[in-house]
């Protein structure tokens, strides 16, 4: 069992447990990641509901410091819109953190699934993200990968509140000198980090620019196959506000997200100052339903997306075999129906931690790549 005072003998902030499942009855399962798996369990003394994120330690190997500066942020930070770390569990073989439970979904399923939606439904989710992100620059964190993905829903009530998740890329200001590395989701990265160049807080500014963008007419203002036009496009700040699909979207709206997405970080727009701007602070936000127009694109293009990139996994393997390492991981393919060596059990794991490295920067491929494969090696 945990030690009592919560805290392991050597005065660990991990409590040390011989079976986890002895405080917790597991349910199902809420996602896979590249390294980690979130369960939704209930605590058998109290019979809270909460969700586990399950991170085996043959997985960290060589990457303690990245889910130690994870656990790191968690522990520091307390906001109503940060979904909470409220406890942590080391057994031999896994790491467990014990996260608060959100339970409405994400942010672009929910706006799809209504039947009416608003420039002021886009502006109040934009300042309970620009609340949250602000808190977490006064404590001199940054987060470094908002996205999306990672802006869940509290509850499935319609009024619910909106919060962010995922610090596996945060940082904290001043543990580990300038910022300088390469990291976040393509699309929602800012120039000055795809430009290699030193970079601060700002950048969170720059991807919450984007994200409004989205929330106001469905498609992302940077898109292309090319990687390399990509983040051509990004590094430019080449975007537009194209008709028709905005035609019906204020110019206040426009002018927070162009305060948002401005190229030089000197210029750009601080959370406080975005939550003074009269879109976020003000009553300049319309109250027209622009559903039909924003749930169609959302659909079109972050589903497409979703369904390019599980094909990509293709792609990846003929890398892998371009680099031979691919050798037992395509005949595993070709031979579903035979039973794997525990050498084939290991090159594939190999492989796929191999894979892990060639995705780490985009990120959200890493995940979608390593599920899919995963789902191919297991047939």
């Amino acid at each position: 069992m945990a030690k009592e005072n919560g805290e392991s003998s050597n005065g660990s902030w991990k409590k040390i447990v011989d079976d986890v499942k002895k405080i917790f009855d597991f349910k199902e399962v809420l996602g896979t990641g590249a390294f980690s798996e979130v369960v939704m369990a209930r605590e058998k003394a109290t019979g809270k509901m909460v969700a586990i994120k399950c991170i085996p330690k043959k997985a960290l190997k060589g990457k303690e410091t990245s889910i130690e500066n994870e656990i790191a942020v968690l522990r520091k930070i307390k906001h109503e819109n940060i979904v909470a770390l409220e406890d942590i569990y080391e057994s031999s073989n896994h790491l467990y953190l014990i996260m608060q439970l959100v339970s409405g979904g994400e942010l672009f399923d929910r706006i799809v699934e209504k039947g009416f939606y608003t420039e002021m439904d886009a502006s109040r989710l934009i300042r309970q993200v620009l609340d949250a992100v602000n808190y977490l620059h006064s404590m001199g964190i940054v987060h470094r990968d908002l996205k999306p993905e990672n802006l869940l829903y509290f509850s499935p009530h319609d009024d619910s509140k909106i919060m962010i998740s995922d610090f596996g890329l945060s940082k904290m200001e001043g543990t580990g000198g300038v910022m300088a590395t390469a990291c976040g989701t393509p699309g929602y990265v800012a120039p000055e980090v795809l430009a290699q160049k030193p970079y601060s807080k700002a950048v969170d500014c720059w991807s919450i620019g984007v994200i409004a963008y989205i929330l106001l007419c469905g498609y992302p203002p940077f898109y292309d196959e090319n990687d390399s036009k990509l983040f051509e496009q990004i590094l430019k700040a080449d975007y537009e506000f194209d008709a028709p699909y905005w035609d019906d979207i204020s110019d206040s709206a426009k002018d927070f997200i162009s305060c948002l997405m401005e190229k030089d970080p000197e210029k750009r727009f601080t959370c406080d100052q975005a939550l003074e701007h009269p879109w976020i602070a003000g009553d300049t936000a319309l109250c027209k339903n622009i559903h039909e127009s924003v749930s169609r694109q959302m659909r079109k293009n972050f589903a497409k997306s979703k369904w390019r990139q599980a094909f990509n996994a293709t792609a990846v393997i003929r890398h892998m075999r371009r680099l031979q390492l691919g050798t037992s991981f395509g005949s595993s393919i070709q031979s579903s129906n035979s039973v794997p060596s525990p050498q084939g059990q290991k090159d594939r794991f190999l492989c796929l931690s191999q894979l892990s490295k060639l995705c780490y920067f985009c990120r959200f491929r890493s995940e979608w790549f390593l599920l899919n494969l995963s789902l191919i090696l297991d047939k």
